[in-house]
């Protein structure tokens, strides 16, 4: 994944459940990653967990994001 063309789709509180988020877009076959600064995991609570994809797949991932919402 090209990191320079990266946009956040959502942001979550905790890295749990930004993996949660990162399966509803891999069933929809929809590259993307989580970013955390959490002091490479030694303070897993002291930071959000960012979910990115590709700009030109924000929206498609916005959708399917909601959609699981529903």
């Amino acid at each position: 994944m090209d990191s320079s063309e990266l946009v956040v789709v959502a942001t979550f509180r905790s890295q749990a459940d930004a993996q949660v988020a990162k399966g509803v877009l891999d069933e929809a076959e929809i590259d993307s990653m989580i970013r955390t600064d959490n002091a490479g995991g030694m303070y897993p609570a002291m930071s959000a967990a960012e979910l990115l994809v590709r700009a030109e797949d924000a929206d498609k991932a916005k959708d399917a994001l909601d959609w699981r919402r529903r």
